[in-house]
């Protein structure tokens, strides 16, 4: 038997397999735990995890794992399971629709119709598609589901990412100021590290081609969120779309502007992949318990 802690909301279908499968129990103490179940709104430190002194596993219910202290958990040999590419096809997806959103200036229309004014003017000077390069930072799980989607488009896709050797269709970009003076389109798919951590900052979005678009569906602390929305503010940027914050939820006031996206971190967040979610890191438990 072993006691099972969920450290934050999850699937409920992962607690009905939990409380219907003998071998668990689910527990209301991180002290009592053998299996962690937690999420990326969890700071799994080391002083979080020296509270459970019984811990024999720790399973993340996301792909990205940075909230996760990874040295405190290799010093006692405690195994960690994640989902890597579990909501990839989600992200994607919402990333398209924010590049047609945004290229076809769409709240705009809305807001304009909502406040009762029919104009069709000027919509001949949108781009369709297959007019704009979109620029891919990080080709892994999501970020390739986001070319191979914007190539069905007719999109030029050129992506930068020095730890995938193979990017198939995909032009390669050699360095960060290259991709930046190419694309129309700049999208952020990498996992927050010592080397990402605010890379798109005031030199990058000043490097990016005047009225591009940026997009943020990786983690908040990857983009200078001040910076950028200084620049839609400015008119250097022509749009931004941002999915992951810093501080979830957000503290600030935010500029009244169709060109600005805002989601609650959603991006991988669709009956689809959460179920597929729930069922995965069950199993995945189960491998453990033996």
């Amino acid at each position: 038997m072993k006691n099972v802690f969920i450290a934050a909301p999850v699937e409920r279908a992962l607690v009905e397999r939990l409380e219907a499968d003998p071998q668990f129990t689910i527990v209301d103490r991180i002290g009592d735990a053998h299996v962690l179940i937690t999420r990326t709104i969890n700071d799994v430190s080391r002083e979080m995890l020296a509270k459970a002194p019984h811990l024999e596993l720790v399973a993340q219910g996301t792909s990205g794992i940075d909230n996760i202290d990874l040295d405190a958990l290799s010093e006692r040999k405690i195994p960690l399971v994640h989902l890597p590419g579990i909501n990839a096809n989600a992200v994607a997806e919402m990333v398209i629709g924010q590049i047609i959103m945004l290229t076809r200036t769409l709240p705009l229309y809305t807001r304009q119709m909502q406040q009762g004014t029919w104009n069709r003017d000027d919509c001949a000077t949108r781009h369709e598609m297959r007019y704009y390069v979109l620029g891919i930072v990080g080709h892994g799980n999501v970020g390739s589901h986001v070319a191979r989607l914007a190539r069905a488009f007719g999109m030029r896709v050129v992506a930068l990412d020095p730890y995938v050797a193979d990017l198939g269709e995909t032009s390669r970009a050699h360095s960060l100021d290259e991709l930046l003076a190419v694309a129309d389109i700049l999208t952020l798919h990498v996992p927050l590290t010592n080397e990402t951590r605010r890379m798109i900052g005031p030199r990058e979005i000043a490097a990016m081609k005047p009225g591009a678009i940026l997009i943020n569906a990786a983690r908040g602390e990857v983009l200078d969120l001040g910076a950028a929305l200084a620049a839609l503010t400015s008119g250097r940027l022509g749009g931004l779309a941002v999915d992951t914050f810093d501080v979830e939820p957000p503290q600030r006031q935010w500029p009244d502007d169709p060109r600005l996206i805002l989601t609650p971190h959603i991006g991988g967040g669709t009956y689809e992949a959460k179920s597929t979610a729930a069922e995965l890191l069950y199993r995945k438990i189960c491998q453990f318990n033996i």
